[in-house]
């Protein structure tokens, strides 16, 4: 089955394939203006009209290509009597051809693949505040009871993290190829990097504003109640072919792929800190790029001028003894291996004739290289360090299980009247760092912020006075801000 579905595809790979892409794309044109059978000629008549063509196909050309299509499972064939116009013609068969199902869906996977653009993939950093007001609107529509804009929320929201979720992978995966490829342009980087490195940061920062905000909105959504949640999305869930009871499952594990995203587990990132993580580990390969072009430009050495700087020396080489030496120490190539090999039928070539007349025998590769016969041989050691691992592991354990009982004891004592020791100082300070991240100017002030970790969640207020912490490391003061542990 599956080899028949790839025969679909057997078009891209034959030699007439322009002309193939040329009559499907006329189909698709017909399909556009609600048209679906269609004859030679009337495939002949579209693409005359197709400006991008630079060949004009005739019927008589576009019947084998509809009939090999055919053939090839992309399109379907019907008989079609009312076309002749006297009983020689109607003896003589007369075929329409339509798109079939499965090879409508390969020729717009090509399409799809011709007509990508690899220069578009973007970060979405503006699906960002979409997802907070479609998170606020869904609260208020589970409070309301309103189980038709539950499902349309849920619906928005799943569609939008899933675009966010592709585009992030899409333009990763371009910069990788960016960053490791071997021939940079230097014009063509030096152009777009400024732009490229603004685009980075800014989604950085935007990711790091509103994922506080985001986890917020989902823990506003879960306190409405989660359960009736999943079973309004499910009541007015259109897909008729499931149960409400398999409707309901399936959204449930879409949420809590959506809270995932946002809301940190005990000892673990969440997928937007990874995602952040990420494009911080990509600012700095494209930094280390840019410092790698710039020195190219500066020293004028790349590829091309030292190929160049070599074919000037083979070609000021005074004698081919010369040359054969430099080709020996640029390319590390040592002098051809003799290998004695008896031919399979040894009677075929006679004793008395010479190596250079007799005809060639194939030896394996591990006989031209190291000169011994190739032989199965035992198989290599595995090399495990597993006491390192277990070590390594068992501090990594260690360190989260002190981090999360300084958050504990930071939660439980507060941070007035007492100091703070140096990893409760620790947990302290990535709490700042999360709220005042997050802190946006309104009319002039600032909104009270958070940040949380491991079940503690810190909130900072505008105050009068400041506020004084005592910590291992000295006092540290917060001006004009109230600080409250939780």
């Amino acid at each position: 089955m599956r080899d028949d579905r790839l025969r679909l595809f057997s078009f891209t790979t034959a030699e007439k394939r322009a002309d193939y892409l040329q009559v499907l794309r006329a189909f698709d044109k017909a399909r556009a203006g609600y048209v679906v059978l269609l004859h030679a000629g009337d495939v002949a008549a579209l693409t005359a009209k197709d400006s991008d063509s630079a060949v004009t196909l005739t019927a008589a050309e576009v019947g084998p290509l509809l009939e090999q299509l055919h053939s090839w499972g992309v399109l379907e064939r019907s008989y079609d009597g009312t076309r002749a116009a006297n009983l020689a013609e109607y003896r003589n068969r007369h075929y329409v051809y339509q798109f079939a199902q499965t090879g409508y869906q390969a020729f717009r996977a090509i399409e799809d693949v011709l007509a990508a653009r690899i220069e578009d993939a973007a970060l979405s950093r503006l699906v960002l505040p979409e997802l907070l007001a479609d998170l606020d609107d869904l609260a208020k529509a589970n409070r309301e009871a309103d189980a038709d804009a539950v499902y349309r929320k849920l619906s928005r929201l799943d569609a939008a993290l899933s675009e966010l979720a592709t585009r992030a992978a899409h333009f990763y995966l371009s910069l990788g190829d960016l960053v490791r490829t071997t021939e940079v342009t230097p014009e063509s980087f030096l152009a777009h990097k400024d732009a490229l490195l603004s685009h980075m940061r800014e989604f950085s920062l935007d990711l790091a504003r509103y994922a506080p905000k985001l986890a917020a909105a989902i823990e506003a959504v879960e306190a409405t109640g989660v359960d009736r949640l999943f079973q309004r999305a499910a009541e007015s869930d259109e897909r008729v072919l499931l149960t409400v009871a398999e409707r309901r499952d399936d959204w449930q594990a879409r949420w809590a792929g959506l809270s995932n995203w946002f809301v940190t587990a005990e000892s673990e990132l969440s997928e937007s800190d990874r995602l952040r993580e990420g494009t911080m580990s990509a600012i700095a390969a494209v930094l280390a790029l840019l410092r790698r072009v710039t020195e190219s430009r500066k020293g004028g050495v790349s590829r091309e001028s030292a190929l160049r700087h070599l074919a000037g020396w083979f070609a000021a080489a005074p004698s081919d003894e010369a040359a054969h030496a430099l080709f020996g120490a640029v390319y590390g190539l040592g002098r051809p291996r003799h290998l004695a090999l008896e031919h399979p039928d040894a009677e075929l070539v006679p004793v008395s004739q010479s190596w250079w007349d007799a005809p060639p025998v194939e030896i394996s590769r591990t006989l031209a290289e190291t000169g011994r016969a190739p032989s199965p041989g035992a198989p290599g050691r595995i090399q495990r360090n597993d006491a390192g691992i277990r070590r390594l592991r068992a501090a990594q354990l260690e360190a989260q299980r002190s981090r999360a009982a300084a958050a504990a004891a930071l939660a439980a004592g507060g941070v007035h009247d007492r100091v703070l020791d140096e990893e409760e100082t620790e947990v302290l300070l990535g709490l700042l760092n999360a709220a005042l991240t997050a802190r946006v100017p309104v009319s002039g002030r600032t909104r009270p912020s958070t940040g949380s970790e491991h079940g503690v969640k810190l909130t900072l207020r505008p105050h009068e006075r400041s506020t004084v912490i005592r910590t291992a490391r000295g006092l540290l003061h917060l001006d004009g801000l109230e600080v409250t542990v939780r």
